[in-house]
């Protein structure tokens, strides 16, 4: 265990936050002795790409270091395929299509590691998480027991899972099973701007795996800042899910405004684009701001707090409350 140790290196909003208590741990019987070893509470930090530390985190924080990346079974048209909490998400997806191996391929580029996927049920181009993932193994902070969890165990929703709501705090997840093709590959091909991007890469039609990564991996780049050179969290918000009634009453001011359909009737609206339509995209705030590509995104240009990026995150949220009359959440956790 180490002490007071900066965060730096470990948020991507790139606070400068010191942690009293430090661990990292490679296995489980590893982070067995650091609970043994150190006091709680506990913080699980993965890669530290969906935090906002606005204080020293008043807790012993656990880094996550597991690793390995295992084919446990293979099928005529699937694998299943264990990956260490530990492992940094988008090494395991240039693996598993390197592989040959198919259903995360528009999850590319997506920052942090794979034991904090399931928590935020991460998603990006029409493909969450949640359509992957087979089971979990995650550690009972308090016990020290693994808990199996399947899919259907972990309540997963929009940016949302049991590890976010009534088990906040209680496990560290310490391995992620996934069920991913290995032929007949389900492409999902309708969300963004994939297909316009795999046409001027010249990708064949239709298009292998590895060419949506690709593709996926240059829309990113387009849009969001690389947290090495300007600190972020990659999308701020959550896109807010509203009945069609607020949509329509939206639209007879702004017809454009861009909605996603939903299953349960409802609709999807862009965060961003709420955000850019009360004038935030681009707009600096002291040492933080909108980023001028992504108004989703919240930046810190150097120097920021992180009370000053939740005060801009509050300040967007009254603006938006305030012209459209729809609240946004935050999809980053502030702590």
């Amino acid at each position: 265990m180490q002490q007071h140790v900066s965060l730096l290196p470990y948020n991507t909003f790139g606070l400068p936050v010191i942690a009293e208590h430090f661990y990292a741990f490679h296995s489980v019987e590893d982070l067995r002795l650091a609970l043994r070893q150190t006091p709680p509470p506990y913080l699980i930090l993965g890669g530290g790409s969906n935090m906002l530390f606005t204080q020293n985190p008043q807790a012993t924080v656990l880094k996550n270091e597991i690793g390995g990346m295992e084919v446990l079974r293979t099928f005529k048209n699937k694998v299943w395929v264990k990956v260490g909490g530990g492992v940094v998400w988008h090494d395991f997806v240039l693996w598993a299509v390197a592989q040959g191996f198919g259903g995360v391929e528009n999850l590319s580029l997506i920052p942090g590691t794979v034991g904090a996927a399931p928590v935020q049920n991460i998603g990006a181009y029409g493909v969450e998480l949640k359509d992957v993932m087979l089971r979990l193994e995650a550690l009972d902070l308090t016990s020290g027991m693994i808990w199996n969890f399947d899919n259907e165990a972990c309540h997963f929703g929009y940016r949302d899972s049991i590890f976010k709501r009534e088990a906040k705090g209680r496990y560290c997840i310490v391995s992620v099973t996934f069920s991913l093709t290995i032929a007949q590959h389900r492409l999902a091909l309708s969300y963004g701007d994939i297909q316009r991007t795999l046409a001027e890469h010249g990708a064949p039609n239709p298009p292998g795996i590895a060419d949506i990564s690709k593709a996926v991996v240059a829309i990113r780049s387009s849009k969001l800042p690389d947290p090495a050179k300007i600190g972020n969290c990659g999308s701020f918000f959550k896109n807010p899910e509203t009945e069609r009634a607020v949509l329509d009453r939206i639209r007879q001011n702004h017809p454009q405004a861009p909605a996603y359909e939903l299953p349960d009737g409802r609709v999807k609206i862009p965060a961003g684009w709420l955000i850019e339509q009360c004038g935030w995209k681009g707009k600096r705030v002291g040492n933080t701001g909108c980023y001028e590509k992504q108004a989703l995104v919240l930046v810190n240009y150097g120097g920021a707090t992180g009370e000053e990026v939740k005060n801009l995150a509050h300040a967007i949220i009254a603006s938006v409350q305030e012209k459209f009359g729809i609240t946004l959440e935050p999809e980053v956790n502030i702590l």
